[in-house]
């Protein structure tokens, strides 16, 4: 018998009918002598429609405000979860992140989890009851409802595991697992059975959409194995999905590359003529910082006039609002003979826990990428990352031809 934390996310409980599914999959594990705590998202669509609802009476509703309309999409998903177990003549209870003592930092619409009370949850799965936690949630010291920001209950389930020391958490997602690549645009893209923290941790950063990043922080923080599962399968299937877990493991696919992630909501600003002094960086990206905007890749050419350009990557949401800061700050903490900017860009990165062993491959992906005459205009590395700023329309075949170049279709390690 496991202990197990089941997170569904929005899409899987969609509608009464996907509900009902879950329901059944529940029951399975439960048959099988497994204590269940389940994580259900709030139904597709839902919580954008309660955001929405807010600010047409505002356009900067009141965050402490936002976040009681926002939880409530959850609140109805884990009664309704109960609701349908209860009737099926299984012992199943509900909580709110408030009832659970998820406690939380006071930064409404994005709060950091600081400590669970697990106790009420120990006491149920002693009973044999179905624990149906709400994700996304938890309350402050002073009792005030908190939520995690978007996608908070990948984070929400991690926790819980981690509180309660699970055997395993599992993310029922609208895919099987975790791909080599976005199927949709590589049809030949394979499912992983196994991938590291380390892999996923990047293929999330750089634009994954299968797990929430700061998910996998905690999963790897706090050592709880993660496993991503489809709930559209047969509520009865045994699909193993892909383990995420340690380097470690025996049982890890021993690949170079794992996967190749993509992200199209970048945008590239460069300043040009820059004096070439210490502290530019910090007066170009301080002003940044201070008005909340997150840079990815930063890349400086020195030049030999005593100038230098500075270029750096923002999201594409942000990109009016950095220019504007830039464009603010010009001439009173910096001097630049030019600013510009590119919204349609794109970043591609190929991920791999090999790089640290294997050398030539960032050549492998130049060499690919310049035979298909896609111009690469930024580089960024890690120990276990590639990856490369390009034009946006590019995005597609670049990714076809880097899953080609590593092999990454066929099973086992590569040259």
């Amino acid at each position: 018998m496991a202990l197990i934390v089941q997170k569904y996310g929005g899409t899987s409980v969609g509608s009464i009918e996907r509900i009902r599914n879950v329901a059944k999959r529940i029951a399975r594990y439960h048959r099988e002598g497994h204590q269940l705590v389940v994580v259900p998202s709030a139904m597709a669509g839902e919580t954008n429609r309660l955001l929405a609802l807010a600010k047409e009476l505002t356009t900067e509703p009141n965050p402490r405000e936002l976040d009681v309309v926002a939880a409530t999409g959850e609140q109805v998903t884990i009664g309704l979860l109960a609701i349908t177990l209860t009737a099926m003549g299984l012992k199943a209870k509900s909580y709110t992140g408030g009832q659970v003592q998820v406690l939380t930092d006071s930064a409404f619409t994005k709060a950091r989890i600081l400590n669970i009370d697990e106790t009420p949850m120990r006491r149920d799965l002693a009973d044999g009851t179905i624990v149906i936690v709400a994700g996304f949630q938890g309350v402050d010291v002073d009792g005030n409802i908190t939520t995690l920001g978007r996608g908070g209950s990948d984070t929400s389930a991690v926790a819980l595991a981690a509180a309660l020391n699970a055997d395993e958490c599992q993310i029922y997602t609208d895919v099987d697992g975790v791909y080599t690549t976005d199927p949709r645009i590589v049809p030949e893209a394979r499912r992983l059975d196994t991938i590291t923290f380390e892999e996923m941790l990047e293929l999330a950063s750089q634009g994954s959409k299968v797990l929430q990043i700061r998910s996998v922080e905690f999963a790897g923080k706090y050592n709880v194995k993660l496993r991503v599962l489809s709930s559209f399968e047969d509520p009865e299937s045994t699909s193993p999905g892909t383990l995420i877990t340690y380097e470690e493991d025996e049982t890890m696919e021993q690949a170079i590359i794992s996967g190749i992630a993509f992200n199209r909501d970048e945008a590239k600003i460069s300043l040009m003529g820059v004096d070439d002094r210490p502290g530019i960086a910090y007066a170009i990206l301080g002003p940044i910082a201070a008005a909340n905007i997150d840079v990815d890749m930063i890349v400086q050419n020195i030049g030999a006039s005593g100038h230098t350009d500075f270029s750096f990557t923002v999201n594409r949401n942000e990109y009016k609002r950095a220019l504007d800061v830039l464009n603010g700050e010009k001439d009173k903490t910096f001097h630049a003979r030019e600013i510009i900017g590119d919204n349609r860009i794109a970043k591609v990165s190929v991920v791999g826990i090999g790089m640290r062993s294997h050398v030539g491959l960032a050549a492998k992906m130049f060499k690919a990428l310049a035979g298909e005459g896609i111009n690469i205009q930024m580089i960024s590395t890690s120990e276990i990352k590639i990856a490369v700023v390009i034009d946006e329309k590019y995005l597609e075949l670049a990714v076809r031809v880097l899953h080609k170049a590593f092999e990454l279709e066929k099973n086992g390690e590569v040259a």
